[in-house]
């Protein structure tokens, strides 16, 4: 006789067919290797040489920086160009998600730009401290205009239409949300509009907000069983904490505070991809039967969060991070760069009811930035919001949008103003990147299919609004009044 699975097992099992995304909560892009073909429209890549440093005028080094295009819908050619912009990871294709559908709507182009230093467009094959210094959001956006402008130029050629501009839009989702809604600031008459899915545009050092919104998407009893699992490994920790990192593999984590960094992560995932489920469901059943709600949670990080959702746990070792080998699948240390230097979102412990563990600070956080990169490496998170507004950010023509159980929407605009909408779809599994990823995110919901959000009907109605939009952007509307 076959003995019957434990009941953790049985409800991973059965949950697994709406497994969200594949990232780490820390703004990592789901990686396209776990992705089918059919989640791309466009693999094969084309290249154009990109300045190394916009802010020098005598400093004329150049890279190779990788692109891809979508023409399929591109009949006219007056038709509009959307730009999709990469993020902090490799850069794999064009994915066929909902902005695809609206690519078809408008018989748009849709072309999509690595981001520098990530995937095989980095500058240097040795990523030291003193490499990375071209690595920022401002370079990244002159990345952005000189790129519209060389592919303006390749369109006109084409179409033998030398004084010919497109009417451009762009795109993003999480980081890149926000860099959509700063080229829009920045760049103004270089695109017509902007879309910024769960676009972080607030720079934060202490992020308590994160975990705040992770407890009050998790509700009251999951919350509470979360709370438990943190007690309980802080505990062990103080008396044997190699027994209580081998429960969870992790073994040469021998940090702490990188241990107890992943299990918070492994934690906001589940709502950060809009899979509330896959977490609580069996950790709640777990911790009201009395059962050691410990090794229930060991259980799901294991099984989901390193394999089906496929993080490998070094991505949380300081020492892994401090490798400075350049390579395509490489975007680790790249990101905590940006992050010490410029917008941190430090996701730190709330001083009261915290899920995650008070041992992860802002102390920890700054060593971590020092031990990898050097003493005085500090994020300039003052210097970022100035810049560039936070969320309180004024242009036009940028659509804001964010899911309701996103931990990350505290960092983005929530709050309507003049030409800058902003949109919360709310719902039970409604996360990062709802608008055009849809629900779940793992595997790839071909064109970000809503059906199965727990109200599709919310997402429905913001797409159309973001078409609306767009087709006002299209035919040179005042957008201003239209909240």
């Amino acid at each position: 006789m076959v003995s019957s699975p434990p009941p953790l097992l049985l409800l991973l099992f059965l949950l697994l067919p709406s497994l969200c995304s594949s990232a780490p909560a820390f703004l990592r892009s789901p990686p396209s290797r776990l992705a089918h073909p059919s989640s791309f429209v466009a693999q094969q890549p084309v290249w154009f040489r990109q300045r190394l440093d916009h802010f020098s005028s005598q400093d004329r080094r150049e890279f190779q920086q990788r692109y891809y295009e979508f023409l399929d819908y591109f009949k006219d050619p007056n038709a509009p160009i959307f730009l999709r912009i990469c993020g902090e990871s490799t850069c794999s294709g064009i994915p066929n998600d909902y902005l695809l559908v609206l690519a078809k709507k408008f018989g748009a182009a849709v072309v999509s730009l690595e981001h520098r230093y990530y995937g095989e467009s980095s500058p240097f094959e040795e990523l030291t401290t003193d490499n990375l210094k071209y690595l920022s959001s401002k370079q990244a956006l002159f990345d952005l205009a000189s790129y519209r402008n060389f592919y303006q130029e390749s369109i006109n050629k084409k179409f033998n239409t030398t004084e010919k501009e497109n009417p451009w839009i762009v795109f993003g989702v999480s980081y890149p949300g926000a860099l959509s809604a700063w080229f829009r600031l920045k760049f103004p008459h270089l695109v017509r509009g902007s879309l910024s899915s769960s676009g972080v545009v607030l720079a934060v050092h202490n992020y308590t907000a994160f975990d705040q919104q992770v407890a009050a998407s998790a509700g009251p009893a999951c919350a509470n069983a979360l709370r438990d699992v943190t007690q309980e490994v802080d505990k062990a920790l103080t008396s044997n904490s190699h027994k209580i990192k081998a429960l969870f593999g992790v073994e040469q984590l021998k940090n702490d505070g990188d241990f107890r960094y992943l299990l918070a992560d492994a934690a906001a995932e589940a709502f950060q991809y809009g899979n509330p489920d896959i977490l609580c469901l069996p950790l709640v059943a777990a911790y009201s039967s009395g059962q050691n709600v410990v090794a229930a949670y060991a259980e799901f990080v294991k099984l989901f969060f390193f394999g089906i959702f496929g993080v490998n746990p070094i991505s949380y070792d300081q020492e892994h991070l401090k490798l400075t080998k350049s390579g395509p699948d490489t975007g680790d240390r790249q990101w905590w760069y940006q992050v010490c230097t410029e917008v941190a979102y430090f996701q730190v412990a709330p001083s009261q009811n915290s899920i995650r563990s008070p041992g992860v600070n802002e102390k920890y956080h700054l060593d971590l930035c020092a031990n990898v990169f050097g003493n005085g490496t500090y994020p300039e998170v003052d210097i970022t919001n100035l810049y560039y507004g936070g969320s309180g950010i004024t242009a036009s023509n940028i659509v804001f949008t964010n899911g309701s159980q996103d931990p990350w929407r505290h960092a983005s605009k929530q709050i309507s103003s003049p030409g800058e909408p902003a949109i919360i779809i709310t719902c039970h599994n409604c996360g990062h990147g709802v608008d055009l990823r849809g629900c779940p995110q793992s595997p790839h919901q071909i064109e970000g299919d809503a059906t199965k959000c727990a109200k599709p009907n919310e997402v429905h109605k913001a797409r159309q609004q973001i078409a609306d939009y767009i087709q006002k952007w299209l035919k040179n509307e005042d957008t201003s009044s239209t909240l």
